[in-house]
């Protein structure tokens, strides 16, 4: 935005002084033509006045020799006297047609075809020995470099004039684009922050008016989203609280059954129900920040999972094979989103799919460092629909399942990806290294 406001402001500039620098550079060449023809015009009258005197007298040719000599110069302008009798005085010059034009009284400037200008002054009644011989013409040769004497000195100032005022403009609009450009990459970077859950962002309104009043708008979409994301927490927190009773009700019953050994399975697994359930209160009210320093071993994890789930595939007469790694395979995501994956894709296999269908979980290393999940098994596989839409199933269940897989991997850097339609399913989660 910088650059294309000082390219924006040199255009404009460049073209407010064309437009009036260039006539009045034009204007300064033509003043400067008008003052060596003025200047010559002088010349030749004074000339004139001299000769019409001198050439009466015995000596008059010499005496005005002698004027002559004293008006010719280097950076002068050439002066010619022609004679009545076609005689020339001082600098050579032919009897044109101009000079016999000149003989009939007019005085007038011309453009010879050399270039130049040539000024012609007559000198009427010349008298010689008492007799009156003609008219005698002072002819003066103003060349190019006399005429526009000063001009290039001119047009260097008024384009040095230019170049100043362009360079003025610039720097008025950099100091411009600076203020401006320093002012909204200040906004981006708060909606940055905000944009990477650090609520507590806020813009210092500065710059035009615009940009101060984006900034407060900001400032107010990022209160009412914190005000908006503290109430859905608030909700989440209290709809997960609402299930603490009946849990606790369904443990009182599984303590009181006869068969100690079915008792102590089922208040086990009532149990992780209600540590499932502290946990989503606990995490709904956890501020977004926190997940940014999340850690978990994705292979220890999927062990514990796998060994918690193992007496339910086994007493649906299934196969369940763990290939997990022994070196730990960090992963940035927090224990209990791990969890519900691997909870999600193994309750998936569970649910989906026969008694007798057996399913692996195996665990892999990204090379950046992350981890990869993947879990597939024996069944039918994946209906043709896109099964990973929210809310979305093709077996008649909540449709979540697949979706918080996909956003838990989308979040720590990684992607999920399904196996083609046909018999067996096979979901692969990517998860990023921790940040």
């Amino acid at each position: 935005m910088r650059r294309q406001l000082l390219l924006l402001t040199a255009a404009t500039t460049a073209l407010v002084l064309i437009a009036l620098l260039v006539p009045l550079a034009l204007l300064t060449r033509s003043h400067a033509a008008d003052q060596a023809l003025a200047d010559a015009t002088q010349r030749a009258q004074s000339l004139a006045a001299a000769v019409g005197g001198a050439l009466g007298r015995p000596d008059g040719t010499e005496t005005v020799e002698a004027v002559l000599a004293g008006a010719i110069g280097p950076d002068l302008p050439r002066i010619s006297v022609v004679l009545p009798d076609g005689h020339v005085l001082g600098a050579p010059a032919p009897v044109t047609d101009a000079v016999r034009l000149a003989r009939t009284g007019r005085t007038f400037v011309y453009a010879p075809a050399g270039g130049g200008r040539v000024v012609l002054v007559p000198v009427q009644g010349v008298l010689r020995d008492g007799h009156e011989e003609g008219t005698a013409v002072i002819e003066v040769t103003v060349g190019d470099e006399q005429l526009y004497d000063g001009v290039l000195a001119s047009w260097l100032t008024v384009a040095g004039l230019g170049a100043g005022l362009i360079l003025l403009g610039l720097l008025v609009a950099d100091r411009l684009g600076a203020r401006v450009v320093g002012a909204t990459r200040r906004l981006a970077a708060v909606a940055d922050r905000l944009a990477r859950g650090d609520l507590a962002a806020r813009a210092e309104p500065s710059g035009p008016p615009e940009l101060r009043l984006v900034a407060v708008e900001l400032n107010q979409l990022a209160t009412r989203i914190g005000e908006l994301l503290k109430a859905e927490r608030e909700n989440a927190a209290d709809v997960a609280h609402r299930l603490r009773t009946p849990v606790a009700a369904l443990r009182l019953d599984a303590e009181g059954l006869r068969d100690r050994i079915e008792a102590e399975r089922i208040t086990a697994s009532v149990m992780a129900l209600e540590r499932s359930v502290d946990e989503v209160i606990r995490t709904a009210r956890r501020p977004l920040r926190e997940a940014a320093a999340a850690r978990c071993d994705l292979a220890a994890l999927s062990r514990e999972r796998g060994a918690f789930w193992l007496p339910l595939a086994e007493d649906q007469e299934r196969t369940l094979r763990l290939n997990t790694p022994a070196a730990p395979v960090i992963v940035g995501v927090e224990e209990a989103d791990l969890s519900a994956v691997l909870d999600a894709l193994i309750g998936n296999v569970l649910d989906h799919t026969p008694h007798g269908t057996g399913f692996r979980v195996t665990v892999g290393r990204r090379t950046d460092g992350g981890g990869l999940l993947t879990v597939e098994d024996d069944g039918p596989g994946f209906p043709a629909q896109d099964v990973t839409d929210r809310g979305h199933s093709g077996a008649g269940s909540t449709g979540l399942g697949l979706d918080i897989v996909r956003r838990t991997a989308q979040e720590s850097g990684g992607a999920i990806e399904l196996g083609p339609p046909g018999a067996g399913a096979r979901v692969s989660a990517s998860f990023g290294p921790p940040r």
